[in-house]
């Protein structure tokens, strides 16, 4: 079979495929579409029949469900959902985990993830499905030479549109999926520009499907994703000195002499294991056919990411929805009866006089201008009957002020009760007054976060699976060995990464590669913070109340700690880096491996910084050997001058008698006696 031929069948069997899961799928997806539509279009609210109903009437909208949507959404934006990866032995502290923490991260910030995040979580919120992609792209596109990829998250817009499983995928991250399409719709130019196809060309039998490829404006092309499984032998064997080694068919397959060089050295054979293999193959078609074949992508998943609002399988079908569909019913009802009271209460409330036309002949610009102009007077016609008598001589009656019936009141109270019901009644939370308790304060935090959990937790179920496509794509992208990476710490700081360092392993002697992704095996989990500030509110609470019951000092300094740590406020961040410090230093908190390194290289300046009271007994010696010092030098100074002295006094007894002599001699010995015993009686020094 020719590579034509099987793209072929391919095209055929995915066309009846895709029309099978469309069709299935078609009333869900509708249904979450005109939900979007419903609460962020405006107008949207009377779309359908009920417009008829008000024509030339005023249609009002008083959008009640926006904005509880928008509140939900905020909650979203205000905590994010983290990856950490984790070893699968349980060691939270492996480097590897940590270089894929920090890996993700940087592709996240230079991907922009959170618009992908954000705009799936508000779809899934909105309508009930949302989802976004993953993608390798090459580091340097300008650069021929470089064939370094990483890792983009990019959103998909409109995913109840242009997202579609196979109906037999029934996990909620659809890690069990075999299929998936992605719509994308293009103009007919563009299409035609593009792959130099023309629809109206396209065989009939296109046409016959639930879903039309090309419509008179619009050609669909779809990237369609295919898993492909395969077992494969793996044969183990066992050298001389009792290690083993595998190798798979296709090994022996590349290498003919495998086997016999594996006799020759002795190895034995010792058992076989079947092992499956998995890849993903992606194609690009049209209603025509495979427009290109990409092959296969990086890693083992389908790299869509479905987030989903609320979901079940009803009839064997999946059905989802989101914060909107239930409140759709009430929402219009207010938007009648709120329309109706605005007709009613433009009507005029005046009472108004009833002439017949004759009364007025002549003066209906004089009656029409009254309330502009102000007339002293107005001017009427007397009407006469067959007989000649003024049978009319004033109004024939008056005009009743419009009344607005006690049932549409009544009504509309009920409804708004059933809308902020429906709804959650979200605005309980705004309405707290000053003179609340903070028990009450976070009982009705706890029963609105509650009321959106679910959104929470299915959106961390998406950023999970979003984790592992990650790990599966980098564990066969990021394996250059010295290629320098950027990484971002848990705290946003900013270090470089390099792949595959070879370092030698101090108790075994070997050489071993640190941050080798091509060993990545690792368990994904997610952190969700706090699903409000009033939570935070509340440990700072708790923490506050346990420092008044706790005798220990050390342990007051660690809970004021962690209470600053979860206070929130503008200019609090360096502040709270700094009890976090000092947290890590009393071993209150684990480090992480920038901190630790911070931490590691404080205490070796510390270390080799001088002991303060060793320096101060150095600087004593010092200054009393310095002391010792200067008396000898004037004491070797004092016998100089002696001796000069002595010798200008044997000059003198040279010019005078020998009688006087004797007494300057007996003077000269007296003084060298007193200098000699100074010299006896110096201070010792001192060491």
């Amino acid at each position: 079979m020719t590579k034509q031929e099987r793209l072929a069948n391919l095209h055929e069997d995915a066309v009846l495929e895709f029309d099978s899961i469309q069709s299935a799928m078609r009333e869900v997806r509708l249904q979450c579409l005109e939900d979007r539509r419903f609460y962020s279009i405006a107008g949207a609210q009377w779309e359908g029949n009920l417009a008829e109903q008000f024509n030339n009437k005023p249609r009002f909208e008083v959008n009640k469900i926006h904005l509880s949507v928008m509140r939900i959404i905020n909650e979203y934006r205000n905590n994010r959902i983290t990856v950490d990866f984790v070893s699968k032995d349980g060691n939270s502290n492996d480097k590897l985990a940590d270089t894929c923490d920090m890996l993700f991260r940087a592709d996240e910030q230079d991907s922009t993830a959170d618009e992908a995040y954000d705009n799936a979580f508000e779809e899934a919120v909105g309508g009930g499905f949302g989802a976004f992609r993953l993608r390798t792209v090459y580091e340097d596109e300008y650069d021929e030479d470089n064939d370094n990829q990483r890792i983009r998250l990019e959103p998909i817009y409109d995913a109840d549109s242009t997202v579609f499983f196979d109906l037999d995928a029934k996990r909620q991250d659809k890690s069990d999926a075999r299929v998936c399409f992605v719509l994308t719709a293009m103009t007919r130019d563009a299409y035609i520009a593009e792959w130099d196809d023309d629809p109206s060309s396209w065989p009939k039998e296109i046409h016959q499907y639930e879903f039309d490829w090309a419509t008179p404006d619009m050609v669909y092309v779809a990237e369609f994703y295919r898993v492909e499984e395969a077992s494969e032998l793996i044969r183990i064997f066992q050298n001389i000195d009792g290690e083993e080694e595998r190798y798979s068919e296709r090994d022996f397959a590349d290498d003919e002499e495998l086997e016999v060089m594996l006799d020759a050295i002795g190895t034995i054979e010792v058992r076989q294991k079947r092992v499956k293999r998995r890849k993903v193959r992606k194609y690009i078609m049209s209603g025509s056919g495979i427009l290109e074949d990409a092959g296969y992508i990086a890693g083992a998943e389908i790299p869509i990411v479905p987030v989903y609002g609320k979901r079940w399988f009803i009839d064997n079908i999946e059905r989802c929805m989101g914060h909107v569909r239930m409140a759709k019913d009430a929402q219009r009802l207010k938007n009648m009866q709120l329309s109706k009271l605005g007709e009613i209460s433009a009507l005029s409330t005046v009472e108004k006089p009833l002439f017949a036309p004759e009364q007025v002949a002549g003066f209906e610009m004089m009656w029409a201008e009254d309330n502009l102009k102000n007339y002293p007077y107005l001017l009427l016609n007397t009407v006469t009957d067959a007989n000649g008598n003024e049978s009319l001589a004033g109004p024939i009656g008056y005009t009743k002020p419009p009344q607005i019936p006690p049932a549409l009141a009544g009504l509309l109270q009920i409804t708004e009760q059933d809308i902020s019901d429906l709804l959650g009644n979200q605005e309980a939370g705004e309405q707290i007054t000053s003179n609340i308790s903070g028990k009450a304060v976070e009982l009705i935090q706890s029963r609105l976060d509650m009321q959106t959990f679910i959104y929470m937790s299915n959106m961390a179920k998406a950023i999970k699976r979003c984790g592992e496509i990650w790990l599966s794509m980098a564990r066969e992208t990021m394996v250059e060995p010295g290629r320098k990476m950027k990484g971002i710490g848990s705290q946003g700081e900013m270090s470089s990464l390099e792949l595959g360092k070879p370092m030698m392993n101090q108790e075994t002697g070997e050489i071993e590669y640190e941050n080798d992704l091509s060993s990545a095996k690792f368990d994904v989990t997610v952190d969700v913070g706090p699903s409000s500030s009033t939570k935070r509110s509340a440990t700072v609470r708790a923490l506050m109340g346990m420092m008044q019951i706790t005798p220990d000092p050390e342990t007051q300094q660690v809970l004021g700690a962690m209470a600053m740590m979860n206070m929130e406020g503008e200019g609090l961040s360096e502040v709270q880096d700094f009890f976090r410090k000092k947290l890590i230093r009393m071993g209150a908190v684990d480090p992480t491996d920038e901190e630790q390194k911070a931490l590691s290289a404080e205490l070796e300046q510390l270390q080799s910084q001088p002991d303060p009271q060793s320096m101060y007994l150095e600087a004593e010696a010092a200054k009393s050997q310095a002391q010792a010092q200067k008396a000898l030098a004037d004491t070797e100074y004092t016998m100089a001058r002696t001796e000069e002295t002595r010798a200008d006094t044997i000059e003198t007894l040279a010019g005078i008698e020998r009688s006087e002599r004797k007494d300057v001699l007996n003077t000269a010995e007296q003084l060298q006696k007193v200098v000699q015993g100074s010299q006896i009686r110096q201070p010792p020094s001192r060491v």
